[in-house]
């Protein structure tokens, strides 16, 4: 604990940011390695059907990380707060609560995902070529729900309590496993996509397995133990009013890439590999600033809970300037590097012109990642649920997914890919005018 205050309350401004925050972008690093590494090694097998059914089925899979950051950015907005007010035992409530309610909800929703995989594949518009490859790699990660999501959540809770390094190593262990696994699976036994998902299971096990050896060795104030299980004192409630607003953006995510994939299948299966591969372009620079702007959040939930105003400012005008510079940095590199990386993935020239066409489009308004991630997490760090809320609903619903049907009537297949920046810039002045009003009424005490 007196490391936590050490960090959180004493440290130089710019050194309590990096040091929390460069372990965030390296865990953050490792799953966009780890997303990458299963369509690296399907692309080795050089059938760009396969491809495309990994990029259907990977945002159905991430619904369950999505759910589990319900627990862990609402746990760590909590928690954080609590022991800024030097509520331990709360706290301790809180990361019990965490715990059980990813175990409930990761065994429901596995449930629901092989009960109703026929309607799902069909929801995600899989075609007669990618049908079976989807099913099975669906099938597989659904048995590894409830892992994923205790992986998910601990990696965000354990940063509440000034752990960092260990949150980054439970990622990265997960993350390795995973991809020294994906060769192996994929090309050495020749299963396939079959492959892919085994490894995306195992990788998951072996981080919740990381994380749940720190509580249980009793090296955390925090505890995962069902006898510190409580619904009093608005624990619950507190975890998700924000945690719902803030995995929303993360389901609505996978929403929208389900719509997109739907209707981008109706151009062919190249064009729908190609928008996946210029996705996970772009997803360099906002995986990046996505551990920018979780690494802050505790900082700043802590100065909230502790009243440091002075403090709080000074936190957040060094970390907008950093996260500026960073996405700028990121976007210009993922712009020089494009053509190699596409060439990676994509064999079918077909494909490989869709893929350059679609990351063009989306490296547009990818620099503003850095702000729009740090003035979100910040709304979650001063428990701002509604204005969390309408932020999340935003940027993935409310503006994203209206754009994907206005500019693919106007424009085809490209008007697809022009939604997303559409939606980067103008929920960017959104959560910027909502992060001003809220943090001047919490600061003026209102």
């Amino acid at each position: 604990m007196n490391d936590t205050v050490g960090l959180f309350e004493k440290a130089p401004v710019p050194q309590a940011v990096l040091k929390n925050t460069i372990p965030a972008m390296a865990a953050m690093l490792m799953v966009l390695i780890y997303n990458l590494a299963d369509t690296f090694f399907i692309a080795q097998t050089r059938n760009d059907i396969l491809v495309a059914a990994v990029s259907l089925a990977t945002p159905v899979f991430l619904i369950f990380m999505a759910l589990g950051t319900v627990f862990g950015i609402g746990g760590t907005s909590v928690i954080s707060r609590s022991l800024g007010q030097g509520r331990t035992e709360h706290a301790k409530k809180v990361c019990s609560f965490c715990m059980w309610g990813c175990v409930t909800v990761g065994v429901v929703i596995s449930a629901v995902f092989l009960l109703l995989m026929e309607q799902i594949l069909e929801l995600i518009g899989a075609s007669a070529d990618t049908w079976g490859p989807a099913r099975t790699y669906l099938t597989i990660v659904a048995l590894g729900g409830p892992f994923v999501l205790i992986s998910s959540c601990f990696s965000n809770i354990l940063r509440a309590e000034g752990q960092p390094n260990k949150a980054m190593m439970g990622q990265i262990l997960g993350n390795l496993l995973n991809v020294l696994l994906d060769p192996v699976l994929i090309l050495g036994f020749r299963w396939g996509i079959a492959g892919a998902a085994i490894a995306t299971v195992a990788g998951n096990l072996a981080g919740a397995g990381y994380y749940l050896l720190h509580f249980l060795r009793g090296r955390s104030t925090l505890s995962v133990h069902i006898r510190d299980l409580s619904f009093r004192d608005g624990i619950g409630a507190g975890v998700l009013a924000i945690g719902i607003p803030a995995s929303l953006g993360s389901l609505l995510m996978s929403l929208s890439q389900i719509i997109i994939n739907a209707r981008m299948a109706g151009y062919g299966d190249m064009a729908l590999a190609g928008m996946g591969v210029a996705m996970k372009v772009t997803m360099m620079t906002g995986m990046v600033c996505i551990g920018f702007g979780q690494g802050v959040q505790p900082l700043l939930g802590y100065c909230v809970g502790a009243g440091l105003w002075e403090r709080f400012k000074k936190i957040m005008g060094f970390s907008i300037l950093f996260s500026l510079g960073l996405s700028a940095a990121m976007t210009g590199l993922c712009y020089l590097l494009r053509g190699p990386i596409i060439r990676v993935f994509l064999t079918e020239p077909a494909s490989f012109d869709f893929a350059l066409t679609f990351t063009n489009i989306l490296l547009t308004t990818s620099f503003l990642f850095g702000v729009f991630y740090v003035l979100a997490n910040a709304l979650q760090a001063m428990g701002a649920a509604a204005q969390a809320l309408v932020i999340n609903l935003s940027r993935q619903g409310l503006i994203y997914i209206p754009a994907l049907y206005i500019l693919q009537a106007l424009l085809g297949a490209t008007g697809l890919a022009w939604a997303q920046p559409v939606a980067d810039l103008l929920s960017t002045v959104l959560v910027a005018m909502l992060y001003f009003w809220t943090s001047r009424r919490m600061m003026a005490g209102e």
